[in-house]
Formats: structure tokens, sequence, C-alpha cells
């Protein structure tokens, strides 16, 4: 009876041990591999997203910057109305008032050459001009000019100037964007697979303790028939239920690893707080696993410093310094610039009949016939009659506006210009002290590239050591796991002959969940130390098949 009385709150106690924690906010479960996961998490992060802005960003910036040489289409139109008082007769006017009506009509082309840092603009005007000037011969009357002009820099701006410096900068600065896109991929993507490797451990050991629990229980149950039968101390008992109790204590541990794992991973996967997938077990479904990279250190620093987006972004920084020092150096540079126009002119319009007297032959009749009237007394011969100008207008120059644009076809009437300006500032200052801006901070930029350098390699060391040493490590957690089971089993055998004790056989038990435990620690850790080589070797992308975009 008294064996009876001790076993009875034995039996009672390995029923509560046996409850399991509930699942707070679980109402269902999903399995999730690894690729599923990475697919998530990319799909989800916000920063990810704004990265993708910022490259499509730097794309439009360069569209920008290339818009600096589109051709300008230009126009001008005018309409004047002008009517001038006028007193004397010779201004034309015989009511004391001069009405001009003039409409312009002024298109150009005008823009910036891509190559060689020149200017050009074409000019195209039309002029239809009218008057009540009794002096006018053609009214209307059409004028038509055409005209080229050309800047063109001889030293500074030749090779190199602000717009082109701005195109080759939006250039660099798309592929810095790329850069930084691809290293935004590969941290997530690494922090995913780490995740879902620790969601993967945490399941797992969840599992173990639930397996020591068993155990522990078959063990009790066994131990509490052997008290009955008196082959056993009560004490024996207390041994087992105080195992069983420290299990089961590991088990409610596992079970808040576990969730707080799964939540780890929610966090990256999920877009926002009411995801229905909040509610859900994220379970791990294992794939065939990928080869643990095998290479070299040579091979692995090599590959790392080709590929890494770290060094690729120092080296696009450098490249962009080498253009702000070559600007640097072409401003200070003389302006010696030369500019060229070419201009061909067209006039045209309708002949007026002389219907009056002209105001200068009437005013120069009585003065010529008075000097006649001597001429003859003295036999001397008469003066003609003054003209000016009354032969008439030569025929080129009668018709329309049609007339006008054949005469500026025929090249008559050109005009061309040419020369040279030459520009310096004394002591340029300015931009002397911009070039040696620009060629200290080259410097600085060298100086942190090779910072970049020593950290890649420190990094590539270090996560090469680790590959290595947590897959030799797994090694051996699944050989000590082998040899647990192997000593558990033996010593279950000797308790039952009688040839050991309870202690040595919960001993052996205790051996055999820290090795289970150890070893699928080790598994999931040689899964991430994979996964953080091949973020080191900058690899991620080419392992994972992932595509960017």
């Amino acid at each position: 009876m008294k064996n009876r009385y001790l076993i009875l709150p034995f039996a009672l106690a390995a029923t509560v041990f046996a409850q399991d924690a509930p699942r707070i906010g679980i109402l269902g479960e999903a399995k999730l591999t690894v690729n599923e996961v990475i697919e998530r998490v990319l799909a989800s992060d916000t920063e990810l997203a704004v990265s993708r802005i910022t490259k499509q960003e730097a794309t439009l910036s360069l569209k920008a910057a290339q818009g600096v040489f589109d051709p300008k289409l230009g126009f001008t139109g005018r309409q004047t109305r002008a009517i001038t008082p006028v007193s004397s007769s010779l201004g034309g006017a015989t009511n004391g008032k001069l009405t001009n009506k003039e409409f312009l009509s002024d298109p150009s082309v005008s823009g910036l050459s891509p190559f060689l840092g020149g200017s050009y603009k074409l000019d195209f005007s039309n002029t239809r001009q009218q008057t009540d000037s009794t002096f006018a011969t053609l009214n209307p009357q059409f004028l038509t000019s055409l005209s080229l002009s050309v800047n063109q820099p001889l030293l500074r701006g030749l090779r190199y100037d602000d717009n082109r410096h701005r195109i080759h900068v939006a250039r660099k600065n798309i592929d810095l964007s790329s850069e930084q896109f691809r290293q935004r991929v590969i941290e997530r993507v690494t922090r995913a697979v780490q995740a879902w490797w620790e969601l993967d451990f945490a399941y797992r050991s969840l599992d173990v303790q639930k397996e020591a629990v068993r155990l522990a229980e078959r063990q009790d149950a066994s131990n509490r028939r052997l008290v009955e039968q008196g082959l056993l101390a009560p004490v024996d008992v207390v041994q087992t239920q105080t195992l069983l109790a420290t299990f089961q204590q590991n088990v409610y541990a596992a079970q808040s690893n576990l969730t707080a794992a799964e939540n780890a991973l929610k966090s990256l996967m999920l877009p926002e707080r009411t995801d229905l997938m909040w509610g859900m077990a994220l379970i791990p479904e294992r794939t065939t696993a990928a080869a643990a990279p095998t290479v070299t250190l040579d091979e692995a620093i090599k590959q790392a410093l080709a590929n890494r987006p770290e060094l690729k972004q120092s080296d696009i920084a450098l490249e962009m310094n080498r253009l702000d020092v070559k600007l640097a150096k072409e401003q200070t540079k003389p302006q010696v610039d030369a500019f060229a126009t070419v201009s061909a002119n067209g006039l045209a319009g309708t002949q007026l009949v002389q219907t009056g007297a002209n105001p200068f032959t009437s005013a120069f009749g009585p003065v010529i016939n008075q000097i006649n009237q001597l001429s003859v007394l003295n036999g001397l011969p008469p003066l003609q009659a003054i003209s000016f100008g009354g032969g008439g207008v030569p025929p080129i120059f009668v018709g329309g506006y049609s007339q006008s644009l054949s005469a500026l076809g025929t090249g008559h009437f050109t005009t061309a210009v040419a020369g040279v300006t030459f520009s310096l500032p004394l002591r340029n200052r300015t931009a002397t002290a911009q070039a040696a801006i620009s060629a200290a901070e080259g410097k600085r930029l060298s100086t942190q590239h090779r910072q970049v350098e020593m950290a890649v390699e420190t990094d590539v060391r270090n996560a090469l050591q680790l590959a290595a040493s947590n897959n030799l490590r797994l090694e051996a957690a699944r050989k000590a796991l082998s040899n647990a089971q192997e000593q558990y089993d033996s010593e279950q055998r000797q308790f039952q002959a009688g040839t050991s004790s309870v202690f040595l056989v919960l001993q052996r038990q205790t051996d055999l969940v820290n090795a289970r435990t150890r070893a699928v620690r080790a598994e999931a850790d040689a899964g991430e130390a994979a996964a953080n080589l091949d973020r080191a070797l900058a690899t991620t992308l080419e392992t994972r098949k992932i595509e960017v975009k």
C-alpha cells in the first residue's frame, strides 16, 4: 500500500506533463519551401520597391540629361501698324502722316551638338511690309532671309563640357542604382534563407523535445511497473519524473522559440499585419538542398572582388570622380570659340506706278529751267532733268512672296561672317580650386575602396571558414548522434538485464536528446553558413536562379 501511495502522484503528474502549450492565434497551417519564402520576401519588401523606383528614376534622369541635345523649334510672329507724323515733304507723306504695316513670321530651329560641344541655329525670317510713302517703289514688299549660325569651342568645351558630363554621370548613376538594388536583393534573400532555416530548426528542435518527453514517459511507466513489482526503489521513479518535468519545460521553451522564429519569418514575408497568413502555422518543406559551394580561398576572394556590389559601387564612385576631375580640368582651359554665320536674303514686291509729280523733281524743276535759259543766252547746252532713280525697279524684285523666295534661292544676296572669340579669367582660381577638390576627392574614394576590399576579403575568409567548420561540425554531430543512440540502446539492454541503474539510463537518455538537438542545430547552421557564403561571394542570385531587372 505504501508503494501505491507513492506512485499515484507520479501518474497524475505524468498526465499533466503530456499537455502541449497552445499556439496563440494559429488557426491553420501552410507549407512553404525556401524558394517560396524568398519570393514572398522579395515581393513584400518596401525598401526593395523603393530601390526599384530609384533605379527607374536614374534611367529617367539619363533621358532628361540627353534632352539637352534635343533640337528646339522656335517661332516669332508679329504684326505691326505704325502711324508716324511727318512735317517735311521729304518724309514721303502728303497729308502729314506716314502709315507703315508689317507682318513678321520667323520660325527657327536651334540646338546643341552632342559631339564637339558646339551650338547651331537655323532661322527663316519672312516679312511683309506695306506703306503709303510716296517714295516707295515696291508696295507691298516681301523680305525673306535664311541664316545658319554655328558656334564651335576650340579649347574649353571641345572634348568635354557640362552637358556631356551630366549624361555620363547619369549613366553611372544607373549602374550605381542597379548595384544598390542588387545588393539589397542579395541581403534580403540571405535573410530569408536564414530565417527559413531558423524556422526549420525550431520545428525540429520542438520534435526532439517532444520525442524526449515520450522517451521519458515510457521510462517512467516502466519504472513504475518495476516499483510495483518491488524491483526498484520509489526514488528511482522520482528521478524519472524530474527528468520528465525538465523535458516538458524544454518543450514549452521550444514552442516559444518556434513562435518567435515563425513571426520573424512572417515579418519578412507579409506586407501588412492584416494578412491572413499571420494566423497560419508555417511548415518548412524541404526540397533538394543545393550543394555547398566548393571553392578555394584564392578563387573565393577573386570571385568576391569581381562581383561584390559594394566594390562595384566603389568602382562607380571612382569613375564618377574621374569624370568630375575631367570636367574641372576642362574648366581651367581658355575659352576660345569659333563662330560663323551664313545668310541669304530675298526681296520682292508689287511695283508702284508713279501718278503724281516726284517731289524731288518738282522741287528742282524751276531751278533747272532757270539754268537752261541762262545757258541758251550764253550758248551753253541745257541740263537734263533730274530723275532720282526714275529708271524703274529691276525685274528680279517684281512679284509676290514666291518671287522673294526665288530670289532667296538664287544666292545672289548672301552674307558670310566668321570669327573667333577669346576669354580667359585672370588667375582662374575657381576652376583651379575645383580641380584640386576633385583630385582630393579621388584620393579619398581610393582610400575607401581599399578599405572595402579589406572588408570584403575579411568577410570572405570568415564566411568560407564558417561554412567549412559547420559542414565538419554537422558530420561530427551526426556521428555523435549515432553513437549516443547506440549508447542509449545499450544502456537500456543492460538495465533490462539488471546490470545498470535508472540514473545511467536517464543520463544516456539526456545525452541522446542533447545529441539530437546539436545535430538539428548543426544542420541549420550549415544551411545558414552556405547562404552566408553565397552572399560573401555575391553568388546568391545565381545559386537561387533569381533574375534582377
